[in-house]
């Protein structure tokens, strides 16, 4: 049995503002998530620095939306370097016209 907790994909229409997130949850009922939102909702593009249970640093990067939170777009174990977190974070604000926030 594989597991793809997490897995998934975001899927930015600046044609239509619209940013749909879509990633996999536990097995069972709900395991489908599914999340549509308004880019004039989004407000930044955080980077922020997380620990994992081994003490190691992790970046993380978030999609902050008016009202609902932070959203994480990467997972965790993804192992990208802090260079490659920049990159991704650079683009995403340029595409969606936000700043960007570290934490």
């Amino acid at each position: 049995m594989s597991c793809y907790l997490g897995s998934g994909y975001d899927r930015f229409d600046r044609k239509e503002g619209i940013v749909c997130i879509f990633r996999w949850g536990f097995p069972g009922k709900n395991r489908r998530i599914f999340l549509r939102l308004l880019m004039k909702d989004i407000q930044s593009i955080r980077i922020a620095v997380k620990e994992d249970i081994y003490a190691r640093r992790i970046l993380v990067l978030y999609m902050e939306i008016r009202g609902q939170g932070a959203i994480p777009l990467t997972r965790t174990d993804e192992n990208l370097t802090p260079r490659e977190i920049e990159q991704k974070a650079a683009e995403l604000a340029y595409f969606l016209r936000v700043p960007i926030e570290v934490f």
